[in-house]
């Protein structure tokens, strides 16, 4: 793994020359448009990138950007990887263990989650503060490489507390309807039974979805500071719950991004 991660980083090197971004980004399900307020320098499909897995998803670009928001550099993901799609947990974090070769410090995770909390509604927005892995597999098993990371990796602060803190200030100065909670990693495609939506908020999750757990996993394993944020899109608290189709999904996501961009403009802007 380590040799097919320094061929890929040295391919983009070779093709962004002496860029070298400060902040990668991971844009979610329906929150692509993030990349239209970024200075584009240069942008790689996933497709032309030696080794880099391709979203499946029709609603996934697949395109790696590189640019300035806000007079910082950055990489972003337009288009994630999730493991419903066939790839390999090394796969899906794959792009993760890259950008960090490429330079970057920080990484900022969006996600589409369902609300597991009565007082989460769809369209708020959700900092995550914390996660429960239900995911069948981790991208750490197997043999470590040293030079990525430790064996065991502390995982006691996953989500940069400050970063939380300002997130969330940046929400109240600009009205928006933004909460602290625990998202649940879940395998998915399919969305969640009425009894394992009551299951996930027993055990004590705030919003449930498909990705981000594995992401977070390998970049705190590689020592990245992170910061993750999900923009709810449907609700599965209620005792009467009504089929969600992927339509009204992305059009909620769509509708409620322009407040998860804010936040993360603002955030980013103090770098």
């Amino acid at each position: 793994m380590l040799e097919n991660i320094q061929k890929t980083t040295a391919y983009i090197k070779s093709r962004i020359g002496d860029f070298e971004p400060e902040v990668g980004i991971i844009l979610g399900t329906g929150l692509g448009a993030l990349v239209n307020e970024i200075e584009v320098e240069k942008q790689l499909m996933y497709s032309n990138i030696p080794d880099f897995p391709i979203s499946t998803l029709e609603f996934h670009s697949g395109k790696l950007i590189f640019g300035t928001l806000n007079g910082v550099k950055v990489v972003a993901m337009q288009g994630r990887l999730h493991y419903y799609e066939g790839y390999s947990m090394q796969q899906i974090t794959f792009p993760v263990r890259v950008m960090k070769m490429l330079g970057i410090k920080t990484l900022f995770v969006s996600n589409a989650s369902g609300s597991l909390n009565p007082d989460f509604k769809k369209g708020d927005l959700m900092v995550i503060a914390d996660h429960i892995n239900l995911q069948p597999h981790n991208p750490l098993t197997g043999r470590n490489e040293e030079e990525l990371g430790p064996r065991f990796p502390d995982m006691s602060e996953p989500y940069k507390r400050d970063l939380i803190d300002k997130a969330l200030t940046i929400a109240k100065a600009n009205n928006i309807r933004c909460h602290k909670g625990v998202y649940v990693g879940v395998t998915g495609p399919n969305l969640e039974t009425k009894a394992e939506y009551k299951y996930l908020r027993i055990i004590g999750g705030d919003v449930v979805g498909m990705s981000t757990v594995p992401e977070v996993i390998v970049a705190r394993h590689m020592g990245l500071t992170v910061f993750a944020i999900s923009v709810l899109t449907d609700e599965g608290f209620s005792e009467q719950l009504q089929p969600v189709a992927l339509e009204e999904i992305l059009a909620v996501a769509h509708e409620a991004e322009p407040k998860m961009t804010l936040i993360l403009k603002e955030l980013i802007a103090g770098f």
